[in-house]
């Protein structure tokens, strides 16, 4: 069976902490991704996520303004992670079980990847 590191994206998209989503949105567009991996805030921080629905649920729905509002106030952190081993049967259920569409691949040290529900989808 197929595992996250086989189907993976390898290059996660990643965005400072104290960017401002405005910031977020640009890059977002410019590498043609639904989400970014939000860096530590601090070496004893942890990672964070921000998609697309971030921004429009918590950001846009909210009449805010993505100039003055910063991306760690609207990622979701701690984020959920898998070992690049999975299998994308356990990524699935995973992901089911958590009401999510998408999985962060950690190694022991480091992101190296992220596993989405089209991945799964494209390899069923």
């Amino acid at each position: 069976m197929k595992t996250a590191a086989d189907v993976m994206t390898k290059h996660v998209v990643d965005i400072e902490y104290d960017a401002v989503v405005a910031d977020a949105i640009e890059k977002m567009r410019e590498w043609n991704v639904s989400s970014l991996l939000v860096k530590r805030g601090s070496a004893t921080d942890t990672w964070g996520f921000m998609t697309q629905t971030d921004v429009i649920e918590k950001v846009i729905a909210q009449g805010l303004e993505p100039k003055e509002v910063q991306v760690h106030e609207i990622m979701t952190k701690p984020v959920i992670t898998v070992p690049p081993n999975c299998s994308i049967r356990d990524c699935a259920a995973l992901m089911t079980r958590a009401d999510i569409r998408r999985v962060l691949v950690f190694d022991g040290q480091d992101i190296v990847g992220i596993v989405s529900s089209s991945d799964i989808f494209n390899v069923a």
